[in-house]
């Protein structure tokens, strides 16, 4: 059992003033992990305040100097890496290699962030009038409410902290309540690499919390990754009150494979993408589309390979798959399998829980047979389960793709050039592999999706920075008297 989670609010470890506390499980073994403190709404207004007192000196604070305390909370992850990423496996399943990632995604994205610090690029550009300057900078907003899931529980908080904070903001973060261990231990990390206190605040619990951190009036931004259905009702709560808001939620990603594709990539890609992290990933593969002429070889090779894999505790290292999440992402799956027995796919392979006594484990699944009006084709599962579909060409691909409610990423395995480019143009898909699973990205590129998997507002790049900065626009005269603003070219040629 690890160290009992504590809130992190101005500076200092405090239990919820309520005292109460929740426990949290490790879903290879079933055994409690760790206590942590279940806040509620009067937790997340201390947290709130301790933010907006610290936002007058932090957006005064030089952006140059806030980066360097970036490059110094990338050091100490790096430093930490195999010790975060091992409570990582313990408390949310995946395995050492998968959140050693999670971790080296944190990492990248800091020393990303702190060199902007040195950049945060705004514009000039010509104005109409004689003896004016004009130019647009960013600025901060003020304090930053984010909501994040458990599945990536460095990756995803790094990628709000992290903008939020070299922008100048001051931060409420309410992580996922099966994954408070780790973020907690992420938290740390910026407090010993010297964030002034009541910069960025932890508060641990359930809904409770962050319907607060929702609905409270000082907060100026909500940025939410995690359930589509948790995260309309976080937008509706949110918008009502005037704040901007960044969703990032549900994906039902697909891989096309054409006839001319190299048979080995395709099957490994697939995998991978399917069954890394459990299949609880955002940007998982659960489609597989594929040509007909290539249908039996690539479902035989996935078949063969897919009994390879070994499912079990993430922190062995002979481990492929590791458990589910909790008791209800398992039986949510077991669910959707059943569902797809009664629509009349055909079960391969997988389809049942893994016996290994204790924990959250699930077989790796493939349907084949699977109609784009199927539920398991349609809709979210979350979990280690794979649905092929059928074409005859890559028009019908590209459609039968973009016709989810969800819109993150797509990939295309062809050997045909034409065909790659006729894919990045048609797929609408806010990510686009060629030859590549979907899994991973790069951060120096925006993340997020199309249709429901979000509201158009993209995390990582330079775009990262939109969610927590406002555009400020500022002219300067120095004609030494008042110019009228709306006058004709004419006049102005005249007036010069």
């Amino acid at each position: 059992m690890s160290d009992n989670v504590q809130n992190y609010i101005g500076g200092k470890w405090i239990q919820a003033q309520s005292g109460e506390t929740f426990p949290t499980y490790n879903p290879a073994t079933e055994e409690i992990l760790t206590v942590a403190a279940n806040s509620n709404a009067q937790d997340v207004d201390a947290a709130v305040k301790a933010a907006k007192a610290a936002y007058k000196n932090w957006r005064l604070t030089p952006a140059p100097r806030r980066g360097e305390i970036l490059f110094k909370v990338a050091q100490l992850l790096t430093e930490r890496k195999d010790q975060i990423a091992r409570l990582m496996t313990q408390e949310m399943g995946k395995i050492l290699a998968e959140t050693r990632g999670d971790v080296q995604e944190a990492i990248d994205m800091a020393y990303f962030m702190g060199g902007e610090g040195r950049r945060l690029l705004g514009y000039t550009a010509p104005v109409e009038m004689p003896n004016k300057f004009g130019m647009a900078m960013r600025d901060s907003v003020g304090v930053i409410g984010l909501i994040t899931p458990w599945n990536f529980p460095v990756a995803v908080p790094s990628w709000k902290i992290l903008p939020a904070l070299i922008a100048g903001n001051t931060i409420v973060f309410k992580p996922s309540e099966d994954t408070p261990a780790t973020s907690a231990a992420f938290v740390k990390v910026f407090e010993d690499a010297g964030l002034p206190a009541g910069v960025l605040n932890l508060v641990t619990g359930a809904g409770v919390a962050g319907a607060a951190l929702a609905n409270h009036p000082d907060v100026r931004v909500i940025s939410f990754t995690g359930s589509t259905d948790t995260g309309l009702k976080v937008y509706a709560q949110a918008a009502s009150l005037g704040k901007k808001v960044t969703l990032e939620m549900g994906g039902k990603n697909a891989i096309i494979v054409m006839d001319d594709a190299n048979l080995d990539l395709a099957v490994e890609a697939i995998t991978w993408s399917a069954f890394g992290t459990t299949g609880q990933r955002c940007t998982a593969t659960s489609r597989l589309i594929v040509q007909s002429g290539i249908k039996s070889k690539l479902i035989e090779a996935l078949v063969a390979k897919s009994k390879t894999l070994k499912v079990g505790d993430g922190l062995d290292d002979a481990t492929n798959v590791g458990p589910l999440v909790n008791a209800k992402g398992r039986d949510k799956v077991e669910k959707y399998v059943d569902i797809g027995k009664q629509e009349g796919a055909k079960l391969l392979v997988g389809g049942q829980r893994a016996d290994n006594g204790k924990g959250y484990f699930y077989a790796p699944t493939l349907f084949s047979d699977v109609s784009r009006t199927m539920r398991i084709a349609r809709e979210e599962i979350f979990g280690p389960v794979l649905s092929a579909i059928e074409v005859a060409n890559l028009d019908e691909a590209v459609e039968v793709n973009n016709e989810s409610a969800y819109g993150l990423s797509s990939s295309i395995f062809t050997e045909n050039v034409n065909a790659a480019f006729r894919a990045i143009r048609d797929l609408t898909t806010g990510i686009v592999y060629i030859n590549h699973g979907t899994t991973g990205a790069e951060i120096q590129f925006p993340f997020g999706g199309t249709r429901g998997t979000g509201n158009g507002m993209r995390e990582a790049g330079s775009a990262g920075l939109d969610s927590f900065t406002e555009w400020k626009s500022v002219y300067v005269d120095y004609s030494g008297r008042l110019q009228r603003a709306q006058i004709d070219t004419e006049t102005i040629l005249k007036e010069t």
